[in-house]
């Protein structure tokens, strides 16, 4: 009877034996596999942070750059008012100056007739008579025929010159 109990105790420790073995080797994979896990977990929680990093850094970034914008949209509104202010200084300084203009023609036109007038008792050859009316077809024609010239238009302008209004 002992040697069959012994030799199943026997047994037994053999089995034992080896399956310590069997969890020894997997408690060496499974320590394995804790470092590899805790690895990967801490490398991720970096990666997490340096996203977190990031999108901290983009959120200041459309901050700035939204206020930039709008910066910069005030200042092109102003330079569209001052553009608009300029145009209309522009246009009133080109009436002005056209106004000049017509005022300057007018007073050298003046002059020019003025200084034939009195070239005319002055110094005769310098005189220049004022150009004749010329005809149109219809009125030559009926002038050939034997009839009368039109009637030719009144002066006007500056005591019957002819000459332009002088604006003052």
């Amino acid at each position: 009877g002992f040697g069959k109990v012994i030799k199943m105790v026997d047994d037994m420790i053999s089995v034992l034996k080896k399956e310590q073995e069997d969890d020894d080797g997997k408690k060496e994979y499974c320590a394995l596999q804790f470092d590899s896990s805790d690895d990967k977990k801490k490398a991720l929680e970096r990666t997490v942070e340096e996203h977190e990093n990031a999108i901290a850094t983009a959120k200041e970034a459309i901050a700035t750059l939204t206020d930039e914008i709008a910066a910069l949209e005030k200042g092109i509104k102003d330079l569209d008012k001052a553009v608009v202010e300029a145009t209309e200084q522009r246009k009133a300084e080109n009436v002005e100056y056209k106004d000049l203009m017509a005022s300057d023609a007018a007073a050298k036109d003046l002059l020019n007739f003025a200084k034939n007038r009195l070239n005319k008792f002055y110094n005769p050859k310098l005189f220049k008579a004022a150009p004749k009316r010329e005809l149109t077809e219809g009125e030559r024609v009926a002038v050939n025929m034997g009839g009368t010239p039109p009637p030719t238009d009144a002066p006007g302008g500056i005591a019957g010159t002819g000459i332009g209004a002088f604006v003052q």
